[in-house]
């Protein structure tokens, strides 16, 4: 991958070949994106942009003639999110930024893609009449509507994490080729403010009370605490010196006792933003 980035950052004919190419071809169009979004961290945003709209063409193939936005979403929050993150430098902004554009892609998706969420939504009537009749029967008439706001938030909430990993990849091309060592630093030390870990769980909380789509909205708040908390965890193993096995197997549960340790890991990062676990652990003091 670092050799991949080192060829792109060659001149912005390679960039611009790199990023139309990925993009172009399945399943690596988050490679075109990252690019993208190293050009816009290292040159700037107008040559980034530049890049950007070599990548567009191939995003906007997938989107109108093989029905597919993912493409096009991720690389747009991509370049608006790492361009906070330039002008920032900020990654608390850069999260928030991306729970907006969730937001927003949520709305968006039933008016610009209505064909995709309709055989979707009918895929999914389907499979609760047939394996879960229970609850299609509880349901009744709302059945549809509640599938279909599932499954908008679900994309929009998937689009959101895909494009926070590949922002992160993006920044850890740009640490490893012109500061190393930059990014672990950085993302150690990654901590929500009180205000926003709060306006989080708020957010969280309050969807449902006002009539929102509850899923949705609990996808874009809850990403900058599942980020927060990730950084926690690494913050903390790097600070004890523990070997990267540790990481391993963090990852490993949590996807095998995910959703309960992804709640534990939100709680954390709540709580983080309050008593600075990593500050505790590894006060700072005078070099030695």
């Amino acid at each position: 991958m670092r050799a991949l980035a080192q060829f792109a950052m060659r001149g912005p004919l390679q960039a611009s070949g790199v990023a139309a190419v990925a993009t172009a071809v399945p399943l690596l169009f988050w490679i075109g994106a990252a690019v993208v979004g190293l050009v816009i961290l290292r040159l700037g945003i107008s040559q980034g942009l530049n890049v950007g709209l070599w990548a567009l063409l191939p995003a906007l193939g997938w989107s109108w003639l093989g029905n597919d936005p993912t493409a096009l979403f991720v690389l747009i929050q991509v370049v608006l999110m790492v361009s906070v993150l330039r002008l920032s430098v900020s990654w608390e902004k850069t999260l928030l930024t991306g729970s907006g554009l969730a937001l927003a892609t949520g709305v968006l998706l039933p008016a610009l893609f209505p064909q995709l969420l309709n055989d979707l939504v009918a895929t999914g009537v389907a499979f609760y009449q047939q394996y879960n009749p229970e609850v299609a029967g509880e349901l009744g008439g709302r059945l549809e509507s509640v599938v279909a706001q599932v499954m908008s938030a679900s994309m929009a909430g998937t689009y959101l994490l895909i494009a926070v990993a590949v922002a992160l990849l993006a920044r850890s091309w740009q640490s490893g080729l012109y500061n190393p060592g930059g990014f672990r630093a950085e993302f150690h030390g990654l901590r929500l403010s009180r205000p926003v870990a709060v306006l989080c769980v708020a957010v969280m909380f309050g969807a449902p009370l006002l009539g929102l789509n509850s899923v949705l909205v609990g996808w874009a708040a809850a990403v900058p605490l599942m980020i927060a908390g990730l950084a926690l965890i690494h913050g903390m193993i790097g600070a004890r010196k523990m070997s990267i096995q540790w990481l391993v197997l963090f990852y490993i549960a949590l996807v095998l006792l995910s959703p309960s340790l992804m709640l534990l890991l939100l709680i954390l990062a709540f709580v983080d933003s309050w008593l600075d676990f990593r500050g505790r652990f590894n006060p700072s003091g005078p070099a030695e």
